[in-house]
This record gives structure tokens, C-alpha cells and sequence, in this order.
């Protein structure tokens, strides 16, 4: 029992690593023209730069989209990140 508290208190403080990596990590999204987002290994994120011709361009539904599609992309990074990070944590977990 000893031993099973130990191995706990042990992947608690490897998880508590890769949570201050992860906050740590920044991942740069530029996949569509004009939009700049960064995001956090933690998917915090830190900033979301619109170019001025995106803003200054009536189309309104084009630029919510492409937003959109920036967010997502930020967000999907940061996840693997994340998986991967959790991943050199336990190696034997299904689904990692």
C-alpha cells in the first residue's frame, strides 16, 4: 500500500511539472493570412492579432470565420501538446 502511495505522490508532482510547462509553452497560430493568435500549452490564450486589412474589409462573415478557424487551430495544438507532454507521464494509459 505503501508503494501505491508513493507511485501517486509521484505522478502528482511529474503532473504538476507538465502543468508549469504546459504555462510555459507558447504555440503561434498563423494559418490563415492576417490572423496571428497565441496560445498557452494550458490553452490560455495570450494574444489575437488581426491584420488592419482584415478589419478594414466589409466582410464580415469571412473575418468571423477565419477567426473561428485561427481559434480552433490554436486550441487543437495546444492540445497536443498537452497529450503529448501527458503521454511521457503514462506511457501505459489507454487513450493517450
Amino acid at each position: 500500500m505503501f508503494d501505491k502511495m508513493k507511485q501517486l505522490m509521484e505522478m502528482k508532482r511529474q503532473a504538476d511539472q507538465i502543468k508549469k510547462e504546459l504555462d510555459s509553452t507558447d504555440v503561434e497560430v498563423t494559418d490563415v493570412k492576417g490572423i496571428k493568435i497565441i496560445i498557452n500549452g494550458s490553452q490560455n490564450f495570450k494574444s489575437i492579432e488581426i491584420d488592419q486589412a482584415l478589419v478594414a474589409n466589409p466582410d464580415k462573415k469571412r473575418l468571423e470565420r477565419d477567426l473561428l478557424l485561427s481559434v480552433n487551430a490554436a486550441i487543437n495544438r495546444s492540445q497536443n501538446i498537452a497529450a503529448q507532454k501527458m503521454k511521457s507521464l503514462m506511457p501505459g494509459l489507454p487513450g493517450l
